[in-house]
Parts: C-alpha cells; structure tokens; sequence
C-alpha cells in the first residue's frame, strides 16, 4: 500500500498557504539519520511539517517535489511513520526555551559535545554500602567537572566508541 499523491499534495499545499515553512520532513527509514546535531539545527526553525508515510510509503512525486529533508529515527522499519515523528518532535520541542525548567540541562545532554553523558547519583551518599564518588562530594566545581568529562569520555569509549571518531 502506498500513500497517494494528491490528498498528499493538497494538505501541504493547503499548510503553506497559510504560514511559510522552514522545512518539510518526511520520516523514512532511508532518511538522513537523527541525531542531537540535526535536533539542535531542528529547534533553531519556526515551522516544521512532518509527514509520516506508512506501509511501503508515500509516492515518489512527493519526495522529489515538496518534501525539503528525509529523517530516519533508526535502522529499522516502523509500520508507519507516526512514532518516529514523535521521537523527532520530542528531541526538537525538549530544546525550545521555556520546555525544561532549567534551560541549562539540555547543554549537558548526552551527544551534546559528542560524548555520553556521565553517571548520575542522588542521596543518600551510601545506600547498601554503595557509595557516591567522593569527587562528588568534596564541593570542588573544578574536580567534579574534570571527573564528569573524564566519566563521560569512559562511558563513550565502552559504550559507542564510533562517536570518539567526531571528538
């Protein structure tokens, strides 16, 4: 089954008559690959279309002649693009001013410097005999965020050495 054009081609048609848009997306599983850099450029735009095919997708006249960036959630095949533009959405819309109550805390993301983020911990400093890292601890700003970097570039290189090649 494969999505035609014309009702295709009058919703966007009928879209941008009423407002300009800075891109107009089609999640496809062979579309440019998500990631937090295309987020971040994503979250700078005023108006997004997302247009989410399903089954064996959406006519080709429609990729050729009014879709602006092709977006993959993954490698892999979804039934229809509903939940990858939720995926896009919410990693666009977590950026925008105003979202998160502390602005900040996206910077410090994972992928936002191309590293994973580092462990987090909450109190008690010891529960079970487990213990928070003593860095943590000392109230030393300088220490605790040479720890955290040097945490982060560990974790990377365990966990996806591939995005060290981009550090």
């Amino acid at each position: 089954m494969v999505m035609m054009i014309e009702p295709i081609a009058k919703c966007i048609e009928d879209l941008k008559s009423k407002r300009e848009y800075d891109e107009i997306i089609y999640l496809s599983p062979d579309g440019e690959l998500l990631d937090q850099q295309l987020s971040n450029k994503l979250s700078m735009t005023r108006n997004l279309i997302m247009l989410c095919g399903h089954y064996k997708g959406i006519d080709e006249r429609i990729r050729e002649h009014l879709i602006t960036r092709e977006i993959s959630v993954g490698n892999y095949v979804l039934s229809g693009g509903e939940l990858a533009a939720a995926v896009l959405s919410d990693s666009i819309i977590r950026l925008l001013p105003g979202v998160l109550s502390d602005e900040t805390s996206a910077l410090s993301d994972s992928f936002q410097d191309n590293l994973i983020a580092p462990p987090v911990y909450t109190r008690p400093a010891e529960f079970n005999g487990w213990k928070v890292p003593d860095v943590l601890l000392s109230g030393n700003d300088r220490l605790i965020s040479e720890w955290r970097h040097e945490q982060s570039v560990k974790r990377t290189k365990q966990r996806r050495p591939g995005m060290l090649d981009n550090y």
